[in-house]
């Protein structure tokens, strides 16, 4: 797929450096409950860490107790669904609509009205305070 924002895997490395690159560019994933926004509720916006780019509104953060990240919805456009069939399982991967890096993963299994659990890795999120 191609996204607006393009870099070789070199440039993503230098950009990202090891954990970051592990998360976004080869679709690793942390422990859980080790990530730095997994019990971080404060106003502001989740941007991708690859680009930058606005992807979650703190008021879509729940407590899922799952040991990461979740939100039950991502601002309009900025989060694509991928197929995933890896490790014997059939998931939808979610991706940064603008440079297509790894934030983790949707279930249809959210508490709240929309239905909808996004299961994001912290090493892959920016927080941006509410100004």
């Amino acid at each position: 797929m191609k996204y607006p924002v393009e870099k070789t895997e070199e440039e993503w490395k230098e950009i990202l450096g090891e954990k970051k690159y592990h998360i976004l560019r080869q679709k690793g994933t942390e422990y859980p409950h080790t990530g730095e926004y997994n019990l971080h509720f404060e106003n502001g916006t989740y941007c991708c860490a690859g680009c930058n780019e606005p992807l979650f509104e703190s008021d879509s953060k729940f407590k899922a107790h799952c040991g990461w990240p979740s939100f039950d919805q991502a601002i309009p456009g900025k989060v694509k669904n991928v197929l995933d069939k890896s490790h014997g399982m059939i998931r939808t991967e979610i991706v940064c609509a603008n440079c297509g890096g790894h934030l983790g993963h949707v279930f249809n299994d959210g508490p709240t009205a929309t239905g909808e659990r996004f299961c994001v890795n912290s090493l892959s999120i920016t927080f941006k305070d509410q100004e």
